[in-house]
């Protein structure tokens, strides 16, 4: 029997099956929550199986990427909005594997500076490599065109949210 990848229904299908019973609005949001759930769920497959990473193991190397100087664990949390409970046990493991290093921050010894070390860095951008191979695949249906309008429509669903977002808090 050939291997097939089966997707499980979602409510994205349920609310396709009766599409009177739902405001376009509501197909759009599950639409958008099924991508975004199919492509995580295969980005963290591939890094696991490949790398034995976690995808918050990648997403904090990737933010120390962008840091060589490094930063506060309070830093990584509010970028990666997790708490910082989370981030400390990553940087645990981290640290421990030798791929990032931990010292305390010159002005408040309470707080902690983490970056990546040389292994880390190297870890990572190899990581980081296969990953930007696999998001071109998985989106290599796609022309160009097809590219840029979902890019500029989705800026325009940001806005929306974020308008939305901050009229709801002036209330």
């Amino acid at each position: 029997m050939e291997d097939a990848v089966t997707i499980p229904l979602d409510a994205e299908t349920k609310a396709a099956e009766r599409p009177g019973d739902h405001k376009a609005e509501l197909r759009l949001w599950l639409r958008l929550l099924t991508c975004t759930t199919l492509i995580e769920g295969e980005i963290r497959r591939r890094l696991r199986d490949t790398f034995d990473v976690t995808l918050p193991r990648f997403d904090l190397m990737a933010q120390l990427d962008k840091t060589p100087s490094g930063m506060t664990l309070g830093e990584l949390s509010s970028r990666m909005m997790v708490s910082n409970g989370n981030v400390t046990g990553l940087v645990e493991r981290l640290v421990s594997d030798g791929l990032i290093d931990r010292r305390p921050a010159p002005k408040d010894r309470r707080a902690q500076i983490v970056s990546l070390t040389a292994e880390g860095r190297r870890t990572f951008r190899a990581i980081a490599r296969t990953h930007e191979a696999w998001i071109a695949e998985i989106f290599e249906s796609l022309s160009s065109s097809d590219t840029e309008t979902l890019m500029r429509m989705l800026a325009k669903t940001k806005t929306s949210a974020g308008n939305a977002i901050r009229s709801e808090k002036s209330r």
